[in-house]
C-alpha cells in the first residue's frame, strides 16, 4: 500500500507541474485532477478511456467534475505509472 500512495503522489507531482489541477491532498492511494472547467475534464477522462492505456473514472468532488486516478494493484510498477502520466497528458494536451 505504501508503494502505491507514492505512485499516486507521482501522479499529482506530475500533472501538476503540466498545469493541471489537483483538488484534493494527496495522502493516499487517490487523486483527483480537473483539466480545466467540467466539460474538458470529462473530455480528457473519456479520451484517456478510448485511449486504454489506463483507466480512470469520473466523479464530482466539492462541487467540481474531476478524474479519479486509484492506485491499487500490487503489480502496478514504475513503467505503468511513466506510461499512464504519459498518456494523461497526451489526452490532456489534444
Amino acid at each position: 500500500m505504501d508503494r502505491n500512495c507514492a505512485q499516486a503522489r507521482e501522479f499529482a507531482t506530475h500533472l501538476s507541474a503540466a498545469g493541471y489541477e489537483v483538488l484534493n491532498e494527496v495522502v493516499l492511494n487517490q487523486v483527483l485532477v480537473a483539466f480545466g472547467d467540467d466539460a474538458r475534464t470529462r473530455r480528457v477522462v473519456a479520451a484517456l478511456q478510448a485511449d486504454g492505456t489506463c483507466w480512470c473514472g469520473i466523479t464530482v468532488w466539492q462541487g467540481r467534475t474531476a478524474m479519479r486516478i486509484s492506485v491499487s494493484n500490487w503489480s502496478t510498477g514504475a513503467a505503468d505509472i511513466q506510461r499512464s502520466i504519459a498518456a494523461m497528458l497526451r489526452v490532456a494536451r489534444a
